[in-house]
């Protein structure tokens, strides 16, 4: 038997498309299909050698650009001295050293670290991890985990069951239980009908009265993304974290930040925990972490927590919890060769200067355009709300949606952007320069006044 495979152009072909799914619908996108072939810095050539600007960072995980040569050749150097250690046994010197790396620089107590490979399984390491410290620690009715509607942890079935898509959830349903759902802080969109600040912050203090009406002593976590993505860039007001905090230390339940996306600089700071100054007990990060050369993860804990799963084997099993991946020393590698590359180049300081400029680029095209009703998020993560009268907010119509259209467009035009019906993101990479950002908006500007002109 001999086997041949398809040249990069020819894998557009529907029939070597056959073998392979993609998250869209198949049909659909099998009729214009986007396959990339090769990228550098933030730009990708797809397999007929057409330019796109890569406003997302590949799905904000590429922190610091494709084709970035450190990280490169820090993966080269791992492999020739160990590329695989036995997990079930222990670990390598790579993955201690990157675990005191980012016990460096997690905020001030968050120092004991999981490394896992994906943002599904970290958000499952933390529910894990917190059912399992209080039955240690004597509360063994604490399960639940409240979290949001609009919100996303995972395509596992625990991350998913935490999660509050309809679109991804229902069709996965019966999902696990013991989660709890609460609205989100969409100030713009409020769910109770209020204005901030007159609203007391309303998102945030219903959520002691939820855990009243469930009984404390059955919570065990609050996990929320502290900039939420897929609702829009729910970006909170300042007020909400700072009493998630308050909450969770009235009813000894733990504070989970995920922080897949938001971690590794994208709001500015390491971890937007430190953009808002507020330190939860454990922190899921993960894509900017691996800057999408190789899976990695990690679960960030304070070290009282993981002092816990210290003890004698007959009565303490340690953290039971465990993958093939985790912890693997090429995988580590990149990690630290990350952090480095961020430090050294001050990659925060460059997010919070051209995530500044990205505002001010998003603020004229509100006054070129009257369909920009709210602009949200912080660095590198921000997003636009469309809205058909921006006055009343009314929401243009859902199908098939202006953000969609705009966001087609712009790909079109060469610019990849996050899109949903009624908003669109950039969150470029950490090193994108100013120019570049002015490149980006200028193609959406384009892209906003062809649809406009076609009819919204």
């Amino acid at each position: 038997m001999t086997f041949s495979l398809p040249l990069p152009a020819q894998t557009a072909q529907e029939e070597f498309l056959r073998h392979i799914f993609v998250r869209d619908q198949m049909a659909e996108w099998s009729k214009h299909p986007l396959i990339m072939e090769k990228a550098d810095g933030v730009l990708y050539w797809d397999i007929h050698g057409k330019r796109y600007l890569d406003g997302i960072a590949g799905i904000y995980t590429v922190a610091v650009g494709h084709n970035n040569r450190r990280v490169i050749d820090a993966i080269r150097q791992q492999l020739d001295v160990l590329h695989f250690s036995p997990p079930m046994h222990g670990t390598n010197p790579v993955a201690v050293q990157l675990a005191n790396l980012l016990a460096e620089v997690s905020p001030p107590g968050l120092s004991a670290v999981k490394f896992e490979c994906g943002g599904s399984e970290v958000n499952e390491a933390a529910i894990k991890l917190a059912r399992q410290y209080h039955r240690l620690t004597g509360n063994p009715g604490k399960y639940k985990v409240l979290s949001r509607y609009l919100s996303w942890h995972g395509s596992t079935m625990g991350a998913l069951a935490a999660s509050g898509l309809k679109g991804r959830k229902t069709v996965n349903e019966p999902l696990p239980g013991g989660f709890v759902k609460v609205f989100p802080p969409t100030c713009f969109r409020c769910p109770f009908g209020k204005q901030y600040p007159s609203c007391d912050i309303t998102c945030a203090t219903l959520v002691d009265s939820v855990i009243e009406m469930e009984d404390p002593s059955t919570v065990a976590a609050i996990m929320v993304e502290p900039i939420g993505h897929t609702g829009g860039i729910i970006d909170p007001p300042e007020e909400y974290l700072p009493l998630l905090r308050k909450i969770c230390d009235k009813h000894n339940i733990l504070l989970i930040f995920d922080e897949v996306i938001t971690g590794f600089g994208r709001t500015g700071q390491m971890f937007a925990a430190q953009t808002f100054g507020v330190t939860p007990d454990v922190i899921c990060t993960g894509k900017g972490m691996s800057g999408g050369f190789v899976p990695l993860s990690a679960m960030i804990c304070q070290q009282s927590i993981a002092d816990t799963f210290w003890g004698p084997i007959e009565e303490n099993p340690g953290f039971v919890e465990g993958h093939t991946w985790e912890g693997g020393p090429v995988a580590c590698a990149v990690g630290i060769a990350m952090i480095r590359e961020i430090l050294d180049h001050d990659l925060l300081g460059n997010c919070r200067r051209q995530g500044a400029r990205l505002r001010a680029g998003y603020e004229a095209l509100a006054k070129k355009y009257p369909v920009i009703g709210d602009i949200r998020g912080k660095g590198l993560f921000q997003s636009i709300e469309f809205c058909k009268n921006v006055a009343t907010k009314e929401q243009f119509p859902a199908k098939p949606g202006f953000g969609v259209r705009v966001g087609r467009r712009a790909l079109e035009h060469g610019l990849l952007c996050r899109f949903d019906p009624h908003w669109i993101a950039l969150g470029p990479a950490l090193n994108v320069t100013a120019e570049q950002i002015d490149e980006m908006l200028a193609v959406l500007d384009r892209s906003m006044g062809e649809i406009l002109n076609e009819g919204a």
